[in-house]
């Protein structure tokens, strides 16, 4: 019996794929509340501006690059007069292969499919992170989890033809996975989250640290469902193979070897370290009045960011969770990228919602939807304001 089929074991309904359904129902059918508010707002916005709110959607930013890999495949490059080259390799596959697979068996566009696919992963996602704080925290702390994701300030990029959607689901399905014994699954899963986008490192880490910690546990005789055997081996083997397969063909495909992926993201000026380009980006702001507000905000979010990966570690989360959302947290801060996309590089971070999850469960059912609903309207707002700016979310 796996730890899933304990839990519900004697909950009527609880078993099988439409049990599993009808138990997170209510975080989808909020969650999807929650991001029809968000496009309504979106559209609203965007036609006050003489703006197309679908073209914001699926057709501006990274969403050309990805539609653009859809239809003509790699190897276009954008050469800037500063030096740098912009090349479309930086752009990790599956998001492309759906849009492509897409676009062959249906009326849709690259675009089209790209949009629909993030809208079904998005729901693929709330599921996924409903599932796994259900798993950990219970039913009520699932729906909040799920609601919480949804009504984040950023929150309109999970409707945008972008791999966070994708990503997102993959990676907590995944951990889901992990967290009810389900290793080759586990494996497959974070293999394709790899594919996915370069953060899919975060996904087999935690994949390897639970099958390591198995191991661990087995040998010192505290394991209570026994031995590790061929299936933890197979899940830990298939995680990493998604990004290594990607990395390595774009080394091959440059003639620069393995690290060839990284002289790729050096040309957009990506790359890791340390925090050094952030920290230098959030001092900046204090040189002006206008720009200390923003770098007190920028700060404050930070600690924020800080404080609720503490509290996950004192609510003793489950050690795969606390490296996932550790490793998105570090890979998003501390990397040399455009700023102004940090925050929805964090949105894969799910798991440092569950102590606001937890807080919003223990309120009475009526004051928690008040405030769900005035963040969602936050949200909304805000989310149609930002994605109307001049610069790419």
């Amino acid at each position: 019996m796996t730890d899933l089929e304990t839990r519900t074991a004697g909950r009527p309904g609880a078993s099988g794929p439409s049990g599993a359904l009808r138990r997170a129902a209510p975080a989808l059918v909020g969650y999807a509340a929650v991001r029809a508010l968000g496009l309504l707002a979106l559209a609203l916005w965007s036609t006050a501006r003489d703006k197309s709110a679908y073209t914001l959607l699926t057709a501006r930013w990274d969403s050309l690059w990805y539609t653009r890999v859809a239809e003509l495949g790699y190897g276009y490059e954008v050469r800037l007069p500063n030096g740098d080259v912009h090349s479309n390799l930086a752009f990790f596959p599956l998001l492309p292969w759906l849009e492509r697979l897409g676009a062959a068996v249906s009326p849709l566009s690259y675009a089209d499919a790209g949009f629909v696919v993030s809208l079904l992963a998005s729901l693929a996602a709330a599921w996924g992170i409903f599932a796994v704080a259900d798993h950990v925290y219970g039913p009520r702390a699932g729906v909040c989890a799920a609601l919480l994701w949804a009504v984040l300030p950023v929150g309109i990029v999970q409707s945008m033809a972008y791999s966070e959607s994708l990503f997102t689901a993959l990676a907590a399905w995944s951990l889901y996975a992990v967290l009810t014994g389900r290793w080759v699954t586990a494996g497959t899963l974070a293999a394709l989250a790899g594919l996915t986008r370069p953060v899919g490192l975060a996904v087999t880490a935690a994949v390897w640290v639970a099958v390591i910690t198995a191991f661990v546990r087995s040998r010192s005789g505290d394991a209570p469902d026994g031995a590790p055997g061929a299936r933890h081996v197979l899940g830990m083997l298939l995680a990493p193979l998604g990004a290594a397969g990607y990395v390595l063909w774009v080394g091959h495909r440059t003639g620069k070897g393995p690290l060839g992926y990284l002289d790729v993201q050096a040309g957009w000026r990506n790359g890791f370290d340390g925090g050094a380009a952030f920290a230098r980006f959030v001092a900046g702001k204090f040189t002006s009045f206008p720009g200390a507000l923003a770098g007190v905000g920028l700060v404050i979010g930070v600690a924020l960011l800080v404080w609720l990966y503490v509290v996950c570690v004192r609510q003793r989360q489950p050690l795969p969770l606390l490296v996932y959302a550790g490793l998105v947290t570090v890979l998003a801060l501390c990397a040399s990228s455009y700023f102004g996309s940090k925050p929805r590089l964090l949105l894969p971070a799910f798991p440092l919602l569950f102590p606001l999850a937890l807080g919003l469960a223990r309120l009475r059912t009526t004051r928690a939807t008040v405030v769900v609903c005035a963040v969602a309207a936050a949200s909304a707002v805000h989310g149609a304001f930002w994605l109307n700016g001049s610069g790419p979310p």
